[in-house]
């Protein structure tokens, strides 16, 4: 975490709007300077109605009585034209920029969050991330909205009514000042009590927030156990620590602004009689008399607002520094510049050269270990749970960073590849299929934006999805829901072929692409596995050695390390541990 605080971490981050935070801040600044002018005008028509021909407005020139309350009249409405004329541009500024602050923290948080590596994500909760980018990012656009401009307003104040003090009587200035300086230090002890607090406060809000994000995820799993009540148990517990460390904080919040109140007495009650008697002493005009009075509450009266504006203020520092602290998170993934032409990349293999990899806190899960994938071939991977099948393909895609050794493609190791170039030059067809809550027409089309209507069909005839799609109501219209939750889980298979073979990547994996299907649904996979395989290199994750029994070759895996190598008529030949899974699978052997 940076030792710089989070205010000057803010501004810096703001640092291309500084000239509309000079701008808005100047219009607060007038609009207040504008807002304290009444009470002086109510003093000269107190001067006026008083002594008349010897009022201040008559040395300038306005002998009349009924003139100068004229003079008066007219300067009123300048005045609250003026005010209103800057509250109107304050406004608009202050919002627009909280709102285009707003905007642009959460794309480049965003941003930032997509260039991290999968083990960045792995250490967090998914729900605290959309806090942070929802939540957190709020409470700084309210901030900006509002207690800026409240700051900015309140500081005015002290200023110029400071200064019509001194000009009018140092004496009373001098009372009533008193409590600024207690209301000023009570303000910076709240700030740093608070701190701490909306801290806790924003840590509890994400710890909810992911909860409540696996819940609604995984229903189905919650009905499906009767955990009903179990899960309210754990979001009751997680909300009870939200209000409890929100109670903290509202305790001692709360508590400052009856604290500010009594303070403001104290310099009230002072104008009040000193000011009134030098009045009656006759050493200060009536007209003077009620400035100071008037003035003493619109000084002191704004400072009770300093409670809920430094309330505002801790909310947003300590949302503040969430965000920031995940924009300023290093991207802990490396790349190069390295592009290969197409016609490269098509024709090089892909090796896993003395490779050693364990996640953190296990045992190492490869050592040593080395693999080629042979261009233009398909290759099948097969093993039992865990012995690093898909681990490969996070070492491949660049999910995962060998410990040791290196993944080397077109004779360039992976990480002085562009990620982009990388990244692009692989379709990947996962068991957990991503679909997106649009059109089955538009969560194919992902896999290459600019594709055609046409072009969507025909990768989807590949796929065999077209009858499927066509059969339903509103065909390629067709709103898949979140997560794909309307559609089988075949169906989301075939579309997540189809979106690869729009891709047309050189290289193309599979993992674990029929492990869910039934076996009709399987067998029609895996005739389009077959097509879009043709003339690329591809490689195939499977529990089931039917999927693979095809490939030009195939890779069992055991415990990070490939005890056979062969073709499936070889290795069914050699009657080992692939034969004894054939056996099994096919029913053969129990």
């Amino acid at each position: 975490m940076s030792e710089v605080g989070p205010f000057r971490r803010l501004l810096a981050y703001m640092k291309p709007h500084r000239a509309t935070v000079r701008l808005a801040a100047l219009c607060s600044i007038l609009n207040k300077i504008w807002d304290l002018a009444p009470p002086l005008l109510i003093g000269l028509a107190v001067d006026v109605v008083v002594l008349r021909e010897d009022s201040v407005l008559a040395g300038f020139g306005v002998a009349d009585p009924w003139h100068q309350l004229i003079a008066l009249s007219v300067l009123t409405f300048l005045i609250w034209g003026l005010e209103s004329l800057f509250e109107y541009f304050y406004g608009v500024l202050w919002r627009n920029l909280a709102q285009t602050v707003q905007h642009e923290l959460r794309l480049d948080t965003f941003d930032h969050v997509q260039q991290q590596g999968m083990a960045w994500f792995d250490e967090r909760q998914k729900g605290d991330i959309l806090a942070i980018l929802n939540d957190d990012i709020n409470q700084l656009e309210r901030f900006l909205d509002k207690g800026a401009n409240d700051l900015l307003q309140v500081s005015t104040t002290v200023v110029v009514v400071g200064a019509v003090f001194l000009a009018l009587s140092w004496q009373v200035a001098l009372f009533a000042v008193l409590p600024i300086p207690l209301i000023v230090w009570g303000s910076f002890r709240y700030q740093r009590s608070l701190e701490p607090r909306y801290a806790k406060v924003r840590a509890a809000a994400g710890q909810m927030n992911a909860l409540l994000e696996n819940d609604l995820s995984g229903m189905s799993t919650v009905q499906s156990f009767t955990a009903e009540e179990h899960e309210l148990g754990r979001v009751e517990a997680l909300s009870n620590a939200y209000r409890e460390a929100n109670r903290e904080a509202i305790r001692l919040s709360a508590a400052f602004t009856p604290l500010i109140r009594m303070a403001i007495l104290v310099g009230f009650t002072a104008t009040l009689l000193l000011g009134g008697w030098y009045t009656l002493e006759g050493s200060m005009a009536v007209g003077a008399y009620s400035v100071l009075v008037f003035m003493t509450q619109r000084l002191l009266w704004p400072l009770t607002r300093l409670g809920e504006t430094f309330d505002l203020y801790q909310r947003a520092m300590a949302s503040s520094t969430r965000v920031l602290d995940v924009l300023d998170s290093p991207t802990e993934l490396q790349q190069g510049d390295f592009v290969p032409e197409p016609s490269l990349i098509a024709a090089s293999p892909v090796s896993i050269d003395s490779v050693s990899f364990a996640y953190p806190g296990r045992a190492s899960l490869f050592d040593n270990f080395s693999l080629t994938f042979n261009a233009g071939t398909t290759t099948g991977v097969v093993g039992s749970t865990g012995a690093g099948k898909t681990t490969l393909i996070r070492l491949l895609l660049r999910f995962a960073e060998p410990d040791d050794g290196r993944v080397v493609w077109c004779d360039r190791p992976l990480d002085t590849w562009s990620l982009n170039a990388l990244r692009s030059s692989i379709a990947l067809v996962d068991q957990h299929v991503t679909l997106f809550p649009t059109t089955i027409l538009e969560n194919i089309r992902y896999g290459r934006p600019d594709a055609s209507d046409d072009d969507v069909k025909k990768a989807a005839e590949i796929a065999e999805a077209v009858a499927f799609v066509e059969g339903l109501p509103q065909a390629w219209g067709t709103m898949v829901g979140e997560g794909g939750h309307r559609l089988s889980g075949g169906q989301r298979q075939r579309l997540a072929i189809a979106r690869a073979v729009l891709k047309d990547a050189p290289l193309l994996i599979l993992d674990e692409a029929t492990s869910a299907v039934d076996n009709e649904t399987e067998a029609a996979l895996q005739r389009s596995i077959q097509r879009i395989s043709t003339g690329r290199t591809a490689i195939v994750i499977a529990h089931r050695l039917s999927t693979v029994r095809h490939a030009d070759r195939i890779v069992v895996l055991e415990n990070g390390t490939v005890i056979e190598d062969g073709t499936h008529e070889t290795l069914l030949a050699r009657a080992g541990a692939y034969a004894r899974l054939w056996s099994v699978q096919t029913g053969e052997r129990r």
